[in-house]
């Protein structure tokens, strides 16, 4: 009986295609997005007996139908459709075989996926930010293959300063670096986490800013006004605007400087953010603002010029005393605060006899204000001068008015005392004299006796009375310069000063003569022979011309030398010496205030009294380097 012998040939290694015929190369099947169908066909050729040709999906058949196209292929075409993010790196196989005897021939492809993310969210974001105030905010993303880009928007303006880190193969974290202004506050802050291989598909959250900032503040005159037709009388109102977060808590008006409170009475009203200004006056002009208050500061606006038309009114309150000799011709200003400037002026004089209206030739205008020309020559020439203006508001009210007096100098104080003196202090006390009919102070200085110069010097408006304070310290500086210091007092009005009265048994500091020391002697010795030499030819010419006078001396006395002893008495007998109180200041001196007028002959009389020598005080000191020797009257 014969026997039939099979041969069995195997068939060829699987191909696969893809859904357009395409030979597939690798092992990666992809990359698909999520939805996508996968479409491939396993071709095998050749094997005898006809093989099978199978799909496995991660080892699971998942179909065995396959048809024989021509000749010896045959073709298994799988569709896998709406694959799913759980499909990512799954295994499809292509399988063939003939025979149980050998192994089965297949072709797998792993499926790579691109994926969209799966999750966006801002990190703890503050509740609040501070404006202009540098912050980070975080924003991780997770789920994207690859992973994803991260982008920031503040409103649609996309945010550049960022920073990304990679946290793992689907983890991506994007730090923003920000200042958020106040304008931010409200707006939203997005974070957009997107593959873009996955076209049109993106996630994002957003984050509402609560941007904390001081108020903003401006402040505006009321809209229904017009700011240049505004006049005394009228009614206003400013509004004040504020922006912030948080609310404001206060709200203040200002006046300049001056704070405005809620006054019906006083017809400043505030509601709540108005201001309201009733019946103005001239005084009502001038900048306003306001300020608004919260928890993250205060903030004042800008000033907003009020301007008050109104008529003139005069520049001072009270009469104005004016001091004139007669014949003294003097310029009386007159000077007053209009708006818009005056266009006319007026003067009239008035005394006990008359009221005359004054000849417009005799004064000329400056805007705001007059200066009139007036010379009192009779005692009837002085009175009461009164001015006044007109502008297109209307006429002065109520005149400016000027005292015309005859004035003087004041008389110097008398009666001067010092009392309740200690190392440290002493009070200086004199009774005034007249004050030359015009308001006086007084002037208390302290003067050098060497060169009569002064030193210091303090004013009172009130009375002659002054504290002085620190005589320890000036007792030393004093002794540091060999000199003293007199005090002398005078009286100073709108026509000039008195002369200067100096205060007796006051002084301060004391002049020693010079000493020589042993060391020294030899050095002086020269200087001291000379001295000597000189002092000798003077007492010999001295002694010549007085036995030569002696005999018409003894035959009579002239008028003259009597009233010389006279005057020296008087001089000796007086309580409080007068000098002229017209001294070089020092360095140390006070600068009055008060304008003052000095005589240069007063100046030239008091250095010269002051240089004068005393006869035996001289030749005792001879040896003292500084020549200056303080005048007898002036040893207290």
């Amino acid at each position: 009986m014969a026997q039939e012998f099979h041969c069995t040939v195997l068939p060829e290694q699987p191909v696969v295609l893809d859904r357009w015929g395409r030979l597939m190369n690798g092992t990666k099947l992809g990359p698909k997005e999520e939805g996508d169908d996968v479409v491939i066909t396993c071709r095998v050729s050749g094997g005898r007996p006809q093989p099978s040709v199978r799909w496995l999906i991660n080892g699971v058949i998942v179909d065995d139908q396959y048809e024989h196209t021509s000749g010896d292929i045959i073709e298994n075409r799988l569709l896998w459709p709406t694959i799913q993010r759980s499909d990512l790196n799954s295994i499809f196989t292509c399988q063939t075989m003939n025979t149980r005897l050998v192994e089965a021939k297949e072709t797998s492809y792993v499926l790579d996926m691109h994926l969209k993310p799966l999750s966006v969210r801002v990190i703890d974001p503050p509740g609040s930010v501070v404006a202009d105030k540098r912050y980070e905010v975080s924003c991780e993303s997770s789920g994207s293959r690859p992973n994803a880009i991260i982008t920031w928007y503040k409103g649609k303006r996309q945010m550049r300063r960022t920073k990304d880190d990679i946290l793992s193969h689907n983890r991506t974290l994007s730090t923003l670096s920000f200042s958020p202004s106040t304008e931010d506050d409200g707006k939203l802050l997005t974070c957009r986490a997107e593959n873009p291989d996955v076209k049109g598909l993106f996630l994002e959250t957003t984050w509402k800013m609560n941007v904390v900032y001081p108020p903003i503040v401006s402040v505006q005159l009321g809209s229904t006004l017009v700011a240049d037709d505004i006049k005394e009388g009228d009614d206003v109102y400013f509004e004040c605007h504020v922006q912030s977060n948080p609310a404001w808590k206060k709200l203040h008006w200002f006046h300049g400087d001056t704070l405005l409170l809620h006054n019906a009475s006083a017809r400043v009203i505030q509601t709540n953010q108005s201001l309201v200004l009733q019946k103005l006056g001239k005084q009502s002009a001038g900048y306003y603002a306001c300020s608004a208050i919260n928890d993250e500061g205060e903030t004042v606006s800008n000033q907003q010029f009020l301007r008050v038309k109104h008529a003139p009114v005069c520049a001072h309150e009270k009469v104005v005393l004016i001091g004139a000799s007669k014949n003294e011709n003097v310029e009386i200003l007159c000077a007053i605060h209009a708006d818009p400037p005056a266009r006319t002026f007026h003067w009239r004089f008035n005394n006990s006899a008359e009221i005359l209206e004054v000849d417009p030739h005799r004064y000329s205008n400056h805007g705001n204000f007059s200066v009139l020309q007036y010379t009192p020559v009779t005692e009837q020439d002085y009175g009461t001068l009164s001015c006044w203006a007109s502008n297109e508001i209307g006429t002065q009210s109520e005149p400016c008015l000027y005292q015309m007096i005859l004035a003087d100098l004041p008389a110097p104080v008398a009666n001067c005392t010092v009392y309740n003196r200690t190392q440290q202090f002493a009070e200086v006390q004199c009774a005034p004299g007249y004050d030359g009919g015009l308001p006086q102070m007084f002037v208390l200085e302290l003067v050098s006796k060497r060169t009569g110069a002064r030193r210091f010097n303090y004013s009172n408006k009130h009375e002659p009375y002054f504290f002085l304070e620190r005589l320890e310290w000036l007792t030393n500086v004093m002794s540091l310069e060999n000199n003293s210091l007199s005090c002398v007092m005078y009286a100073v009005n709108q026509r000039g000063s008195s002369i200067g009265v100096v205060i007796p048994n006051f002084e301060i500091g004391h002049i020693h003569p010079f000493q020589s020391e042993g060391k020294h002697s030899t050095e002086w010795l020269p200087m001291t022979l000379g001295v000597l030499l000189t002092i000798i030819i003077l007492a010999l010419s001295i002694s010549t011309k007085a036995i030569l006078g002696t005999a018409s001396c003894c035959r009579r006395r002239t008028p003259s030398d009597n009233g010389k002893r006279s005057d020296m008495k008087i001089a000796q007998q007086t309580k409080n010496i007068v000098i002229s109180n017209d001294f070089e200041c020092g360095t140390n001196c006070l600068k009055l205030k008060t304008g003052q007028t000095h005589n240069n002959h007063y100046q030239e009389n008091i250095r010269a009294s002051l240089r004068k020598k005393n006869t035996s005080k001289e030749l005792a000191n001879e040896d003292e380097p500084d020549p200056d020797v303080i005048p007898a009257q002036f040893n207290m």
